[in-house]
């Protein structure tokens, strides 16, 4: 496969962008259809989180590839597409493969080392396998990025040093509001980062807890799982009056508009008897609560924004330069076994053409040589197959040590090339129709 990635994300994106070009409802998954259904594209995989939007490709030519998902990421964000240009990146080939194991090991985050990447990615392929968009190429690739993920938080102490985004979130609030045990809180969203918030406000030691969804079910279910008796559902309707019986609202919802508004906060301000601020932390994207809220006295927001310009705790050095040294090894190996891979059906034709000029002239000398008995014949077979056999083992062998180094394809041609291997032979044992194979390619971008 040829891997491109086109994508943007906190470090090339400020949040505005990343708010406006945010993807919801089911526009994750037309977008994965479409690029898909691309001329350019074999197999897609949309990586979709609260600050990246990634998509990951198996294409046949570069540039056009960079083209058609940057005009697919433009059109389905609703971002102008020379607006959006400046803030994508893109990796080609092993740099593309390096870029996710990064991700995976949580290198790129916003909190360096935090986990819950690999459960994002882990959903972007299971999205992609039930939309028939991902393959073979992308099934292996996304399979080992989660293994690469899962050695980088066994073998090193980047596991332990790396935040949740919810941690950090949280650890900026306290900063500002006081710390977190003894507080009422609000949490809008049932969804995988609502729970966690909520699970993490109940182990912080929160004495009351308000589950507000747009499902209620959900909700309930959140309740029945946290346990106890410091969690309670609350209709989402009833969000705004609530604010002021509260010291601590977390949101997070899939929402396309802003859900807790500037006039509603400073009315809770307004009604409160607290000394401390009410505290907002907006973890959705595009965001819940009004920017104007940053402005009221009284109230603390902290979202995306804000912790994007905040420090967090940095994991050691050495954690970092360790997992550094997983990700290059690991794209070495995955490198190799890709080139070797591409070269094996080559291989296979060869044999197989061998062993049919063996067959060819053994059913020649058979009719040459009728009177020959079974013991002579099965001797002669057996010598002229050994004959062949050592004289191809040496280049097939060498051939597939150096398929697995850059620029190995070169060598797959011309073992075609010299032994005049049909095209189709060599295309039916690798399972591509003709002219649907992926070129090598180099990296780029």
């Amino acid at each position: 496969m040829s891997l491109l990635v086109v994508g943007l994300s906190h470090r090339t994106a400020p949040v505005g962008v990343l708010e406006r070009a945010a993807l919801t409802g089911e526009v994750p998954t037309r977008l994965l259809h479409d690029a898909a259904a691309s001329a350019t594209v074999a197999e897609a995989a949309l990586v979709n989180t609260c600050n990246r939007i990634e998509l990951y490709a198996d294409v046949d030519k570069f540039h056009a590839g960079v083209a058609e998902l940057s005009l697919l990421l433009a059109h389905h964000s609703g971002v102008d597409l020379e607006e959006l240009t400046s803030h994508l990146y893109v990796h080609y080939e092993d740099r593309a493969v390096h870029h996710l194991f990064s991700v995976a090991c949580g290198l790129d985050s916003m909190v360096v080392g935090e986990g819950q990447i690999l459960g994002q990615l882990r959903d972007a392929l299971a999205k992609a396998q039930e939309e028939h968009t991902a393959a073979r190429g992308l099934n292996e690739l996304f399979q080992q990025a989660l293994r690469v993920g899962k050695r980088a938080h066994s073998e090193t102490g980047i596991d332990k040093a790396g935040q949740s985004l919810v941690t950090f979130g949280l650890e900026q609030v306290a900063a500002g509001a006081g710390a977190i045990a003894g507080k009422r809180a609000l949490v809008v969203g049932a969804g995988s980062m609502s729970s966690l918030a909520a699970a993490t406000l109940v182990r912080s030691g929160v004495t009351d807890l308000l589950i507000a969804n747009r499902t209620p079910e959900r909700a309930e279910r959140l309740v029945e799982i946290l346990g106890g008796d410091v969690a309670r559902t609350l209709d989402l309707a009833k969000v705004p009056e609530a604010l002021a019986d509260v010291d601590l609202v977390i949101s997070c919802t899939g929402a396309a508009g802003t859900v807790i508004g500037a006039d509603d906060v400073a009315a809770a301000v307004a009604a409160r008897a607290a000394a401390t601020p009410l505290a907002f932390l907006d973890l959705a994207m595009p965001r819940d609560v009004d920017h104007a809220v940053h402005e009221l006295p009284g109230a603390l927001l902290v979202d995306l924004e804000s912790l994007s310009h905040a420090h967090a705790a940095t994991p050691g050095a050495g954690d970092v330069d360790a997992v550094t040294g997983i990700v290059a090894e690991e794209v070495t190996a995955f490198g190799a076994a890709q080139r070797a891979a591409r070269i094996a059906p080559t291989v296979v034709a060869l044999r197989a053409m061998a062993s049919g000029v063996v067959a060819t002239e053994l059913a020649r000398l058979d009719s040459r040589l009728p009177g020959l008995d079974e013991r002579s014949r099965a001797e002669i077979g057996q010598t002229v197959r050994r004959v062949v056999d050592k004289l191809l083992h040496a280049p097939t062998v060498r051939v597939k040590q150096l398929a697995a180094e850059p620029g190995g394809a070169s060598y797959a041609e011309a073992l075609r090339e010299l032994f005049d291997l049909d095209p189709a032979a060599v295309h039916a044992v690798s399972g591509t129709p003709i002219g649907t194979q992926q070129p090598a390619g180099g990296g780029a971008g």
